[in-house]
């Protein structure tokens, strides 16, 4: 199976966010699609800075 070096790289930065997120995404708090695109634009390295 063959992965896109560009989709890999996007969700790999996914396993950065902060516990308070993907407990949101898991419980199905955070809304979806509008999210997700949103989260890997431009995603702060700072939990705190991902909260606000």
């Amino acid at each position: 199976m063959k992965l896109n070096h560009s989709f890999v790289s996007r969700v790999l930065r996914l396993t950065l966010l902060a516990p308070d997120i993907i407990e949101g995404i898991l419980d199905r708090r955070q809304a979806e699609a509008a999210q997700r695109q949103e989260l890997l634009r431009n995603l702060p390295e700072c939990w705190a800075e991902q909260l606000s």
